[in-house]
């Protein structure tokens, strides 16, 4: 007996495989051991030095990771955004810079936020991972849409705001909780470290450009 012949399957239309992780990752450490409860009860005053430092680097400083300029200092956006524009062009060192940029901001920001004990370095990662994949611009990068994704990226501002006042609180139980204890609640470090996951994220989406996956609205990896 013939089988009917079925029609062919139209291929998928192209995109990230499933479960494909996002191009830029995060994580820091978790400190299982007791942190120092001197340091990390005169963190605001220990932290000036560092943070003076990258003001006068990054052209501002807030503590959840960015310091976004148009020109020299900070991270590298509009020139960014006019050479993929016009040149379908990343400049590979513009790149570096905005990638270490945000890893010593991170990391300044790391331990404000007491997740270590350790004082941030200027050029070693530490306890603190970023990863930014380069993009292969004429091939990844839409050169039209980073003038839009400061824009698309609205939803996830609304989120973070709200997210961060609930970092502010959870830092404040977990400056106690080392205190007395000696250690930084695992719970708490996950949720802190998760804002900054997703804070990287739509930063290197809206300002960095490196990416034109819009961010997952999630704290996990």
């Amino acid at each position: 007996m013939n089988e009917t012949p079925q029609p062919p399957v139209p291929p998928e239309a192209p995109g990230p495989p499933a479960g494909e992780p996002y191009p830029v990752t995060f994580d820091v450490r978790y400190p299982d051991r007791e942190l120092n409860r001197v340091s990390t009860g005169f963190r605001i005053l220990a932290a000036i030095p560092i943070a003076v430092v990258l003001a006068a680097i990054g052209g501002g400083y807030w503590w959840d990771s960015y310091a976004y300029g148009a020109g020299a200092g900070g991270i590298l956006f509009l020139p960014v955004l006019l050479m993929i524009l016009f040149r379908e062009k990343y400049p590979r060192w513009w790149f570096d810079w905005n990638r270490e940029l945000l890893r010593f901001a991170n990391r300044v920001g790391a331990y404000v936020l007491l997740l270590d004990d350790r004082y941030p370095s200027t050029d070693e990662q530490q306890y603190v991972r970023l990863e930014l994949e380069y993009p292969d611009v004429p091939n990844e990068l839409n050169r039209w849409l980073p003038l839009v994704k400061w824009f698309l990226a609205i939803p996830h501002y609304v989120v973070l705001l709200v997210l961060h006042i609930g970092v502010l609180f959870a830092v404040i139980g977990a400056w106690f909780a080392i205190l007395f204890t000696g250690r930084y609640p695992r719970g708490i470090f996950d949720f802190v470290v998760g804002v900054m996951r997703w804070t990287n994220r739509v930063g290197a989406y809206a300002f960095a450009l490196v990416t034109d996956r819009y961010p997952p609205f999630r704290l996990a990896p």
